[in-house]
């Protein structure tokens, strides 16, 4: 998400758990700004991926990524329920982190 009150990285924001982006939090951003980090993406791949965790599609509540409300797993985030990441978008966003090297960023196992 894009917070026009913020300055500066702050302007860039998770959507799923609010942090402001730094050079330790890589996002991968998705349709309309939408934002997920890191952390949070590290999170969703081992709930939904490993675990076979995540919620089904709810009414009127679509991935914050594609904006789509498809089949299939959805991670919650932390602190709305209302925002969610569908199971392609959770592995598309991975396939991206790992691609970028300066990120850092692996897959859970």
């Amino acid at each position: 998400m894009h917070d026009p009150s913020a300055e500066g990285n702050d302007y860039f924001r998770c959507d799923f758990c609010g942090s402001g982006w730094s050079e330790q939090r890589p996002m991968v951003e998705g349709h309309r700004g939408s934002l997920i980090c890191a952390p949070c993406l590290r999170l969703a791949y081992a709930s939904v991926m490993l675990r076979g965790e995540g919620i089904g599609p709810r009414a009127g509540i679509g991935c914050v990524l594609c904006l789509r409300t498809v089949d299939g797993p959805h991670w919650v985030g932390p602190h709305d329920e209302s925002v969610v990441a569908c199971r392609e978008c959770i592995e598309r966003s991975a396939r991206v982190l790992e691609k970028d090297a300066e990120s850092g960023w692996t897959r859970p196992e």
